[in-house]
């Protein structure tokens, strides 16, 4: 089963918003994350529908932040993405009048919901503004590499 990794990609692209003054393309976020700018859009029109970015269109357009990254938790992100499911594990409906096939259903299913519990907890503890700060010094430096003249 493939993953889903739009989340971790998102707030790739949320990190990339924050660092620009000037909106940037789906073709520029296409780039980035090597994938079709129409996929980029169909993603992005989630994040515009929970209010965490906006666009403009014409020459100088693109997507832009419409909430600070410190207002914008990673269930936010998590939740405007459709809240993808987590697990491949899924209950079985080989013998649905079966006792215990209904037994092992509920105790797996009790398992997920648990687990799914802790992932929402997790994401709600963390700003996409968080993501960032152990490794500022880092990121500052290889920005500095990058583009010397900003100094």
């Amino acid at each position: 089963m493939p993953t889903d990794s739009r989340l971790p990609r998102v707030l790739h692209v949320l990190l990339h918003l924050d660092q620009t003054e000037d909106p940037v393309t789906s073709d520029q976020i296409g780039q980035m994350l090597m994938t079709n700018p129409a996929l980029v859009r169909r993603v992005m029109g989630g994040l515009r529908k929970a209010g965490l970015v906006s666009s403009s269109k014409g020459h100088g357009g693109g997507w832009y932040l419409v909430r600070s990254l410190t207002e914008i938790s990673l269930a936010d992100v998590y939740a405007a993405l459709g809240s993808p499911q987590l697990f491949a594990v899924g209950p079985s409906s080989d013998n649905p009048s079966c006792l215990l096939e209904r037994a092992a259903n509920k105790a797996t299913g009790n398992a997920l919901e648990a687990a799914k519990l802790v992932f929402n907890t997790e994401l709600e503890k963390m700003t996409v503004a968080e993501l960032v700060r152990p490794h500022a010094q880092t990121i500052k430096a290889h920005q500095r590499q990058r583009n010397p003249s900003t100094e």
